[in-house]
């Protein structure tokens, strides 16, 4: 018996021995809240803090999520082109040299202001032919009032100043004829002291697209030397199938795209649909009228239409496709926190593409801003919190 009780006396101690445990917690460190059980209780969305150092590196852009007009929509690609309403290929009407240029590109430029100074010799002919003209116009003035005092005096009979008549009114024809001939040269009778240079002016106001005008050089009668086009408003032609464009109507309302400005949305109208379908594509012709407000568009970009239908439904709300991002199983876009450096994971639901744009179904409201460059290394960065466990500081 004494045995088997030091046996149990020192299985006691050993299991005692086992089963300690750290001093018991205070009241108030009991009470304390667990820093790691707070983040994990954010879950997902959660929020991404980047350290100062690294925010520096990481070039982050912004963009409001937008509320497009709804409806069924289609989704276009085309090309910024000239308003051609207000675009004009100027060149030299006949063969000419190119004497002096007044202007260049991105020159702004009103209507009839000269573009350069050309010279001509069949200019100069034509303008040689006026003062002909006009020196056989004056003799014949002085013909006809001398013959009609003669007539007055009986000295000349009558039929002579009929013909002196005729004469001035021959003259009158030819002065005409060769002032004529000039103006259809682009030129004024009476321009420069120099009858054979002329000035090359502007049919329309607005900014010069591109210059071929040299000084010096020799130019053709079919050649261009400027393209001069107001750019406050630019055309956007985009082919769309006919079952597409049977619903589009003039006046509908367009959300463009471009890749040279990712994140921005452009609105425009819709100007013209067209009336023959292309054979071959079975496509029509839309054209969209875009304002140009600050400049930065281009003819020549291309660009990705989002179309309405005339009778357009609910708003969808939309974001740029660079701002989504897929972390784990679900689609997130990052919202700059109140704080430098502070990220808001938010979760959202993913719709339709809609070239260059995705629609949103639920997550995040229009006017909200997101990340959009730079969205990728923050999603980077929350993988690698994510990795590291509930730590949300790098």
């Amino acid at each position: 018996m004494r045995k088997l009780a030091l046996l149990v006396m020192t299985g006691a101690l050993i299991v005692g021995g086992c089963s300690r445990s750290e001093p018991p917690k205070s009241e108030a460190e009991s009470q304390k809240p667990d820093e790691h059980a707070a983040e994990k209780a954010e879950g997902t969305p959660g929020v991404l803090r980047v350290k100062a150092e690294m925010l520096r590196d990481l070039k982050v852009t912004t963009a409001e999520v937008e509320a497009r007009p709804g409806g069924e929509g289609s989704t276009l690609l085309g090309e910024l082109r000239v308003n051609e309403n207000a675009y004009a290929e100027v060149g030299a009407p006949i063969a000419s040299r190119v004497v002096n240029v007044n202007a260049g590109i991105g020159d702004n430029v009103r209507v009839g202001e000269a573009l350069a100074m050309l010279q001509s010799t069949d200019l100069g002919r034509s303008r040689a032919d006026i003062i002909t003209a006009q020196s056989r116009l004056e003799l014949a003035k002085q013909i006809l009032e001398r013959k009609k005092r003669l007539s007055a005096e009986k000295i000349v009979a009558q039929k002579d100043v009929q013909e002196a008549e005729s004469n001035v009114a021959t003259a009158e024809a030819d002065l005409r004829a060769a002032r004529a001939s000039v103006r259809a040269m682009g030129a004024s009778a009476d321009e420069s002291n120099d009858s054979s240079q002329y000035s090359l002016r502007s049919p329309v106001s607005g900014t010069v697209i591109e210059r071929f005008a040299i000084k010096g050089k020799m130019v053709g009668a079919e050649e261009v030397l400027f393209k001069v086009g107001d750019l406050s408003n630019l055309w956007l032609n985009v082919q769309a199938y006919e079952r597409d464009a049977v619903r589009i109507k003039r006046g509908s309302e367009v959300l463009i795209t471009l890749p040279a400005l990712p994140g921005r949305s452009i609105s425009g109208k819709v100007d013209l649909v067209g009336r023959s379908v292309n054979p071959e594509s079975r496509t029509l012709t839309i054209r969209v009228v875009v304002a140009n407000r600050d400049g930065v568009l281009r003819p020549g970009m291309s660009a990705t239409a989002w179309v309405t239908p005339g009778d357009a439904g609910a708003a969808t709300i939309t974001a740029p496709a660079a701002s989504l991002q897929r972390l784990g199983n679900d689609w997130v876009v990052f919202i700059p926190g109140k704080q430098p450096g502070e990220f808001e994971i938010r979760k959202v639901g993913r719709g339709r593409d809609l070239g260059g744009e995705i629609e949103i179904l639920n997550g995040v409201s229009a006017r909200e801003k997101v990340v959009v460059e730079g969205a990728f290394l923050l999603k980077a960065e929350a993988e690698k919190a994510r990795g590291e466990g509930s730590e949300h500081d790098h």
